[in-house]
């Protein structure tokens, strides 16, 4: 069966990669779910001092190794996100002027290849809804990891208490925590 791509913003991937390893190109789940992120993310991560200096594990050889496993293109799929990317720019300029260039290709890529994206930016999910691109939460991804047995409650836990303890909560998470897991936010910890 071939594999159901989802496609990862910067964010996400960092928000998982430390406690879901590996976590790309690994199915998962009876549609064979398989995360990738863009080669776009180095470029972004390495240009990012405060990146860097905040989340250093990401350049740990290890982690650089699962993000080598890209997404194979061929010729008109490349042509096809570059004519996307334009598009897309000039709806987000308009409408969302706070997104990246970075951002920009994660849209295209999942609009031009119709794979749904994981990003917790809200002009994200805005432009991914005007142009009907499936768009997770980065919760809502970790209840499909979960419900598909790929991570158990107790690392939903751990993940979540990690993200309060490095103050790198998205938007709405306990809200959205408490709606996805039925449970108060479990403690900080590291």
């Amino acid at each position: 069966m071939p594999q159901s791509k989802i496609l990862l913003d910067s964010a996400s991937y960092i928000r998982l990669a430390r406690s879901i390893h590996p976590l790309l190109s690994n199915e998962f789940g009876k549609d064979n779910y398989c995360l990738y992120v863009l080669p776009e993310f180095e470029k972004e991560f390495q240009k990012n001092a405060k990146l860097q200096s905040r989340f250093g594990w990401v350049n740990d050889s290890e982690h650089k190794d699962n993000r080598s496993n890209m997404l194979a293109l061929s010729r008109k799929e490349k042509k096809n996100i570059e004519i996307t990317k334009d598009f897309i720019l000039d709806y987000a300029v308009e409408n969302q002027p706070g997104i990246s260039k970075v951002d920009i290709a994660v849209l295209s890529y999942s609009y031009t290849l119709n794979i749904p994206l994981a990003t917790d930016d809200s002009d994200m999910i805005k432009v991914a809804k005007y142009y009907n691109i499936v768009a997770y939460k980065t919760l809502e991804l970790i209840r499909l990891m979960l419900d598909y047995e790929h991570i158990d409650m107790k690392k939903v836990e751990q993940i979540a208490s990690y993200w309060i303890y490095v103050n790198d909560q998205p938007k709405d998470f306990a809200r959205d925590y408490k709606k996805l897991f039925k449970k108060p936010l479990p403690k900080p910890s590291h």
